[in-house]
């Protein structure tokens, strides 16, 4: 593919966006928060719980869970995609998570009441989460464990395969990469000479402080599905001397303004580079610690450095079994994200909060249930007119 010229990005990642979510239905729900929130307050009968106003993903989607490593090294599953961040509703997350499960369950081809079992589960993981010894935790299920031992085991040749195709300190052009204009170009020089970059990439086990830090190269980064248009570049950095240098990849992101509805009132940097840094810290500590937040280009960005860790988790195939261990280990970790922002009189009535519309037959409250449903169709609805209006196009 020859990259476009920067002027003429957009038609082109317009396109790469339409055809990343006419790929499956869950590709669909990853793609449209925006559309999930209009749908989630038009149906109608529509009572969720009010829990307290904390910081919530806002976009809580399965993949945008996974394992994440902290400055020094240490690997756990964390939310990893704060982009949406907001001090919220903290139910907003749970029918996020619940729809991303549901709709993973049929990609999987797994029957409907595998679906009430997943939501079941899932509302056992979060509530344990809210004990008073959280960071107990259970048993991973599979398809956790296989990304852990993947995430363990990669190095940065893994990262830049995967990332820019090259172990070459070059950033290839091409398919995923693009040219930068001269503006660009001249922002990301002055940015990465700064000392905050010096700091964040200085940061990290093992590297000196006073380890010299080189901008080997940088380019516009075609990646994502609901971010495709936002500014986003990947940059090339050496870390010390050039006998022994180090590499390391630089994701700067453009914040853009959260679809996820913020409590009344509530109190948050108006900025968004920032919004997304502080809803880092509060949610997952040890990715908000390797993250910064900038303006660069009349933006507001973040930025953080790359780690061969660093993974999405992936839902594919899976069996009944993995699908509802999965369903109850990831609600457990969005739970422990939710409940260290509490004390315990809040994380006590949200629990019971959280049990009220329980019935004798489904351990999962009705409003869960009834918006998932109601979300399902509506997605599948969009998803697919969402294929007819691809298709009409090409």
């Amino acid at each position: 593919m020859t990259p476009p010229h920067p002027s003429a990005r957009l038609p082109h990642l317009t396109h790469l966006r339409n055809v990343k979510m006419a790929r499956s239905a869950h590709a669909y729900v990853r793609g449209s928060t925006v559309q999930f929130y209009e749908w989630l307050h038009s149906q109608p009968g529509r009572r969720l719980p009010q829990g307290p106003s904390i910081w919530i993903c806002g976009d809580c989607h399965a993949g945008n869970l996974g394992p994440t490593a902290n400055t020094k090294g240490h690997i756990d599953i964390h939310i990893r995609d704060l982009d949406q961040a907001v001090i919220g509703n903290p139910a907003h997350d749970l029918v996020r998570l619940a729809l991303s499960l549901a709709t993973a369950a049929r990609g999987s081809d797994l029957p409907g009441v595998t679906t009430a079992r997943m939501l079941e589960e899932m509302m056992r993981g979060y509530e344990q989460a809210f004990e008073d010894k959280p960071d107990e935790a259970p048993p991973r299920p599979a398809q956790v464990k296989a990304s852990m031992r993947s995430a363990v085991q990669r190095t940065w040749k893994n990262l830049a395969r995967e990332r820019i195709e090259n172990a070459r300190p070059t950033i290839p052009l091409g398919k995923h990469f693009w040219p930068l204009s001269r503006k660009e170009n001249a922002a990301i020089k002055t940015l990465c000479a700064s000392p905050e970059i010096h700091q964040l990439v200085t940061s990290l086990k093992g590297r000196s402080n006073d380890a010299e830090v080189e901008l080997l190269d940088s380019a516009y980064w075609v990646k994502g599905c609901s971010s495709l248009g936002l500014l986003r570049y990947a940059v090339l950095l050496g870390v010390g001397d050039k006998a022994d240098q180090e590499y390391c990849l630089i994701d700067i992101k453009e914040a853009a303004g959260a679809a996820a509805p913020r409590s009344a009132r509530a109190r948050m940097p108006r900025d968004n580079g920032k919004r997304v840094l502080e809803g880092a810290l509060q949610l997952s500590p040890a990715l908000g610690e390797r993250m910064i937040a900038t303006r660069m280009l009349d933006h507001g960005f973040f930025i953080r450095e790359l780690l061969p860790q660093d993974m999405k988790l992936e839902l594919d195939e899976l069996s009944e079994i993995d699908a509802v261990h999965a369903a109850g280990y990831l609600a457990r970790v969005v739970g422990i994200a939710h409940a260290r922002q509490m004390d315990r009189a809040s994380r006590k009535k949200w629990i019971a909060d959280l049990q009220v519309s329980r019935s004798k037959q489904l351990d999962a409250p009705s409003w869960l249930w009834t918006s998932v449903v109601q979300l399902v169709g509506k997605h599948e609805e969009g998803y697919l007119n969402h294929c007819r209006r691809y298709a009409l196009e090409n």
